[in-house]
């Protein structure tokens, strides 16, 4: 709560700030230089460019390295820009292979082959080598500064290496073990060396794989079987088990987050966004979301052209005024159907091999939900109109639709994965669209069944 107040008042006396000739603007300096760096980052993403140059400049040089560490990609490429040659190359050199990765996605041809070379020659052969991997596999996201043990060395050989080895960052709880050709064989945890003889053999007493990775594999097939398995932290190798890298809890946290954030955009007939809502330019916005409202109006016209050609009939019997209720229960159904099978298959617990189980279980709540909304609907018909007839229409046509809403909406999820596209775009709109249509097609043949 400190920060905000003290970056709000930054904020309103930034020009202040920046020339720190008052004592007002050198007592904000002093503040500002005290928060913290992500803080930091996060106020100068807001600013213009203009000011993030002036301020990001004025930064001690030691902040400055720990506050571009925390800047989103975008802002990254553009401190690297304002930073003399020697400077960026400490930055780059502080980044992990995952971030230099990301980084380098925004950056020009020409500046990303002048980074390149600022970099160390070793980080340099990991970073040409990861850029191999699809961003959303896990040999994209994986931690590529991973130790390693040999299963012929003895605990005391380790610990050794251990303590000489003056390593860049916290060594991982597991310790993965390979054999002379650098094969992923098993791991040890950290205690294990404490309590084993000092002439033991790790071989002798290391731990098999609950689960190893490919490095093409989806990231977030990864996260939901580190789940399954309790794991926060898995091996990655490649086709033929050479240990590759690891991806860390951090990492899993990263992927959880980002993957619900992608499928509550998906849910809402939106195409996720690649970078942060202020990052991506306005007419990107704009694009992303009218296209797809657009053809969710073209869709819905065809409930509209049903209307039209039923409006004569609706009328005549005085039941058009039901239509609204029947469509909105078909796409409430729908919707909370979806919104299931989408949670299910998102925690494994829905897989093709027990389909046909949720499918039948599923039809069954539809005849019930059906029975019980269109008993519903019949009352509210009957009290509205005081016509018996008028009531079984009505509650014959919400039956209908329900049954239909809670079979499409438990089948479509399911039929997309099938074919490898993400459930989540079943939800939302898309399926609203769907049973609007549906619903004003079914109520229309319903009244001219039984009324005509």
């Amino acid at each position: 709560m400190e920060a905000k107040k003290i970056l709000k008042q930054i904020g309103e006396h930034l020009n202040e700030v920046i020339k720190q000739e008052s004592p007002l603007g050198k007592s904000l300096w002093k503040e500002f230089i005290t928060l913290h760096p992500a803080d930091i980052a996060h106020f100068l993403s807001d600013c213009s460019r203009e000011s993030f140059n002036q301020l990001f400049l004025l930064l001690p040089a030691a902040l400055q390295f720990e506050v571009f560490e925390e800047l989103s990609e975008p802002s990254q490429a553009y401190a690297l820009s304002l930073m003399s040659e020697e400077n960026k190359g400490k930055a780059l050199n502080m980044l992990s292979s995952e971030q230099l990765t990301d980084l380098f996605d925004h950056l020009s041809d020409e500046n990303l082959k002048k980074y390149l070379e600022l970099l160390h020659k070793t980080a340099r052969e990991t970073v040409l080598a990861l850029l191999k991997f699809d961003p959303e596999s896990a040999g994209g996201i994986m931690d590529t500064e991973v130790l390693s043990l040999r299963e012929d060395f003895t605990v005391e050989k380790s610990i050794s290496m251990l303590q000489r080895l003056r390593l860049s960052r916290d060594i991982y709880q597991r310790i993965y073990v390979t054999d002379r050709e650098h094969h992923l064989v098993g791991f040890i945890k950290l205690e294990d060396l404490v309590l084993e003889q000092p002439k033991t053999l790790i071989g002798s007493f290391m731990r098999k794989n609950e689960l190893v990775v490919d490095a093409d594999e989806d990231r977030e097939a990864i996260a939901k079987n580190m789940l399954h398995y309790g794991l926060t932290i898995v091996p990655v190798t490649d086709k033929r088990n050479h240990l590759l890298g690891v991806i860390p809890a951090e990492t899993l946290m990263d992927i959880i987050s980002e993957e619900a954030s992608e499928d509550v955009q998906k849910m809402s007939a939106l195409p996720p966004l690649k970078y942060p809502y202020f990052q991506t330019s306005f007419w990107r916005i704009l694009f992303e979301r009218s296209y797809i409202l657009i053809a969710l109006l073209l869709a819905q016209s065809i409930s509209t052209s049903v209307q039209e050609l039923n409006a004569s009939v609706l009328e005549l019997t005085g039941l058009f005024v039901f239509l609204t209720m029947l469509i909105s229960t078909g796409g409430n159904a729908s919707s909370q159907t979806s919104a299931v099978v989408i949670q299910g298959m998102a925690s494994g617990e829905i897989t093709f091999s027990n389909m046909f189980r949720f499918m039948r279980r599923e039809f069954f709540m539809a005849l019930v939900l059906a029975f019980i909304l269109g008993s519903v609907g019949f009352a509210r018909t009957y009290f509205a109109t005081y016509s018996i007839l008028k009531g079984v229409v009505v509650g014959i046509a919400l039956s209908i639709i329900v049954l239909v809403s809670v079979i499409v909406g438990s089948s479509v999820p399911i039929l997309l994965k099938r074919f490898n596209i993400d459930p989540a775009f079943s939800a939302g709109p898309f399926l609203a669209t769907l049973m609007d249509i549906l619903g004003v097609i079914i109520f229309c043949y319903v009244v001219k069944l039984v009324l005509f």
